[in-house]
């Protein structure tokens, strides 16, 4: 008597566990591309002064351009987890009764999760480095997207049975390259330093000297129009920024505006001195307001702890004019 072979468990699990997994990204990626498109701020828990997720959705790297248009970088991962997810339940829920049929399109639907997982995992391997290397923050959801993606690069690999693993290598090598060469075009605009041409510059700031009490270190950025209207808006709605002269990331927010947009903010009473020792000094305004670090924003009532990009600043404080920001963290 033969006995009937069993099907590994996790031949029969997988498609199961990617769809699971796949509904999670969408989930993480749909939430995140409803507060870009809403102008709202990602929660996320991030030391002071500190770069979060929310300096990263706000960086050059979270939007693509389309058509004219910056669309969010997250609604196209939404689109590629609920791709995913169609892909890992077809064979499920639309079993054809020919197990023929049922054979191909577990076959065909199968490569088709091979190769949307490996242009997943190199698209994430790549935001990974950008996270490390140019942003230089932690975002625990591009961290987890990039765990999504490997995760189901892995399942879609040992969750069925291959023919020929030469083929899936063949694969991995012609997909990897033509996602990354892809990648790398989407972000021509972006080098190695973080300029976007003709567009936005990343800053940063390490003291060389002590600051000046009366006004701390030289603003060295210059404004842009952007920048301008946005200070002048923030003045309208009677936001506050509590600084202290002395404090490193209090000078990369002004360097964020520039001299000329930052002027505005100090001749409109919105920056509020907090160190004791400084002439403009008024640390009992700041202990009313119960600050705790620097710099900090309080804009329609809410608390926004550290450096800001203005695109950030822009979102949570209802700012509609242009977003063309000269510098970004």
């Amino acid at each position: 008597m033969i006995r009937r072979r069993s099907t590994p468990w996790i031949h029969q699990w997988s498609r199961p566990l990617m769809a699971a997994i796949a509904g999670f990204g969408a989930l993480t990626t749909g939430y995140i591309t409803i507060e870009k498109l809403t102008g709202g701020s990602a929660a996320c828990v991030a030391q002071a002064g500190a770069k979060g997720c929310n300096d990263v959705l706000s960086s050059p790297w979270a939007t693509i351009p389309i058509f004219n248009q910056s669309l969010p970088l997250a609604l196209f991962g939404l689109l590629a987890y609920v791709g995913m997810v169609i892909l890992a339940v077809t064979p499920l829920v639309g079993k054809p009764s020919d197990k023929n049929s049922l054979k191909q399109l577990e076959t065909s639907t199968g490569w088709l999760l091979l190769i949307g997982a490996i242009a997943m995992s190199v698209f994430s391997g790549y935001l990974m480095y950008l996270l490390v290397f140019q942003i230089q923050a932690v975002c625990y959801y591009c961290i987890a997207s990039a765990v999504f993606s490997v995760s189901l690069l892995v399942l879609s690999i040992i969750g069925r049975p291959w023919e020929d693993m030469g083929q899936i290598f063949f694969t991995a090598i012609i997909v990897a390259m033509i996602t990354l060469i892809g990648t790398l075009g989407v972000y021509a605009g972006v080098n190695s330093s973080g300029t976007t041409t003709g567009e936005s510059q990343r800053i940063s700031f390490r003291p060389q000297f002590n600051a000046d009490p009366a006004f701390g270190w030289e603003i060295t950025t210059t404004s842009g129009e952007a920048e301008i209207q946005l200070a002048r808006h923030l003045t309208t709605i009677d936001a506050k920024e509590y600084v202290a002269y002395w404090c490193p990331h209090c000078h990369e927010q002004k360097l964020l505006f520039g001299k000329e947009a930052y002027k505005i903010l100090q001749d409109n009473h919105t920056m509020v001195e907090c160190a004791a020792d400084s002439p403009k000094g008024k640390p009992e305004v700041c202990q009313a307001a119960n600050i705790k670090g620097f710099p900090t924003w309080i804009i329609n009532g809410q608390v926004y702890s550290g450096v800001q990009n203005l695109d950030e600043l822009a979102r949570i404080s209802g700012y509609t004019g242009p977003r063309n920001f000269r510098y970004f963290r």
